[in-house]
């Protein structure tokens, strides 16, 4: 159970880090407690599975990721965890997750790929399509980013 500090550490983590030489103690004063205590209760929120990974988040355009692409891919029901396992192995690839088919759209692995152009994402599909033998996809490139923001739970 979640007490009133752990809430507010959570909070308090959830945004950016300082851009100080000691982040955690501009973050630990201001909620009135010392470095020590928010650094272990950190690790014991982590340790207790609250939080399941604490690290950064890249602006993937202002890093050059200029493409981004989901790409549906039609599997037969008994390949989906042998091929989301292969799908989830490339490092391009962000997101990989099954979804149930629907009688319209008969896509039920889903993965989101990230690269420099459009031409570059099409040669990562390929070659996953190549390692997986799953030949029916279609690539679905993202137009225009509406909303890019982190879950904010207190």
């Amino acid at each position: 159970m979640l007490d009133d500090l752990d809430k507010k550490i959570i909070a308090l983590i959830q945004g950016d880090l300082p851009l100080s030489a000691q982040p955690y103690a501009e973050l630990a004063q201001t909620i009135g407690i010392a470095e020590d205590i928010l650094l272990e209760r950190i690790r014991r929120l982590k340790a207790d599975g609250i939080i399941r990974r604490f690290g950064a988040i890249l602006r993937h355009q202002k890093a050059g990721i200029n493409a981004n692409v989901m790409i549906v891919w039609q599997v037969p029901e008994e390949k989906i965890e042998e091929t989301g396992a292969i799908m989830a192995q490339y490092k391009e690839v962000s997101h990989c997750y099954q979804r149930v088919i629907d009688p319209d759209w008969p896509y039920n692995l889903y993965t989101m790929v990230h690269g420099h152009d459009e031409e570059t994402c099409c040669q990562i599909a390929q070659k996953i399509a190549l390692a997986t033998g799953i030949k029916d996809y279609l690539l679905l490139f993202s137009e225009k980013e509406f909303k890019k923001t982190s879950m904010r739970f207190f």
